[in-house]
C-alpha cells in the first residue's frame, strides 16, 4: 500500500475519533523474565510493576500473546467484573475483583496473594489470566497475570498499579471496567495494523461514551 494512501486512511480515521483520547497500555514480554518464581516451589509473587495513570473511560490494556501464549493465554477476552462469590467457576480470563475483604485475616492487609485466593475458590477449570483488585494497603487498584486462575498456589506477576485510582473513589471506580478495556492478540508488525489497533481501540471507546450518555 502506498504511503500517502496510508497516511489519507489514518486521517480520516483519526478525524472520525478525535472527540476522544486514550492510551493503550501494551504488555508484550515475557512476566516472568530474569526471575526464579517459575522455578521455586510455592507461589511465587513478582512485583516491579508499572506505574500508570488510567483512564477507565477510554483506556486499553493489550496483552501480546507473543509474551503470554506460552503460559496458554489465548484471545478473546472473557470477562466478568463481580465480587468473589458471583465469579463463574469457568469461562473468564479476565476478572475485575470489585470486593477485598479478608475476612480470614481481618488484620492482614489485602494484597494480591488474598485476591488470587478468593479467585482460585470460585473458578474449578484451570487456566491463566488477569485480574484487578484493589490492593489495601496501598490504597489503589494493581493488575495481575496468573499462571492458572484456579490454584491458589500459581505464581503471580504485577503488571501494573493504577496510581490515579486510590482512596474509596478509586475502589468505587473499579465497577466500571469493562470488557472493552482489555485486549488479548497477537499485534500485527506493519504500520497501518498498528495504526488501526489503536484508532479502533479509541473509535470503540468513543461509541460506548456516547452511548451511555444517549
Amino acid at each position: 500500500m502506498r504511503r500517502s494512501t496510508l497516511w489519507s486512511i489514518g486521517i480520516a480515521l483519526l478525524s472520525m475519533c478525535s472527540t476522544a483520547q486514550a492510551t493503550t497500555f501494551t504488555f508484550s514480554s515475557d512476566p516472568f523474565a530474569g526471575t526464579t518464581a517459575l522455578t521455586t516451589p510455592g507461589r511465587q509473587v513478582v512485583g516491579n510493576e508499572t506505574f500508570i495513570n488510567f483512564n477507565i473511560a477510554t483506556d486499553l490494556f493489550f496483552f501480546d500473546t507473543g509474551a503470554f501464549g506460552p503460559y496458554g493465554v489465548t484471545g478473546p477476552v472473557n470477562f466478568v467484573n463481580a465480587t468473589a462469590p458471583n465469579i463463574p467457576t469457568s469461562g473468564v480470563n479476565v476478572i475485575v475483583l470489585e470486593s477485598f475483604d479478608d475476612d480470614a485475616n481481618p488484620a492482614t492487609p489485602f494484597a494480591a496473594g488474598n485476591a488470587a485466593n478468593l479467585i482460585a475458590n470460585q473458578i474449578t477449570t484451570s487456566g491463566a489470566g488477569f485480574f484487578i483488585y484493589f490492593n489495601q494497603g496501598l490504597d489503589l487498584p494493581r493488575l495481575v497475570f496468573s499462571t492458572d486462575l484456579s490454584d491458589n498456589t500459581a505464581d503471580l506477576k504485577i503488571l501494573a498499579r493504577m496510581l490515579n485510582l486510590n482512596g474509596a473513589a478509586g475502589r468505587a471506580a473499579l465497577a466500571g471496567f469493562e470488557a472493552d478495556n482489555f485486549e488479548i492478540n497477537v499485534p500485527e508488525p506493519s504500520t497501518l495494523s498498528l495504526l488501526g489497533l489503536g484508532l479502533i481501540g479509541v473509535c470503540r471507546r468513543v461509541r460506548r461514551r456516547k452511548s451511555t450518555l444517549a
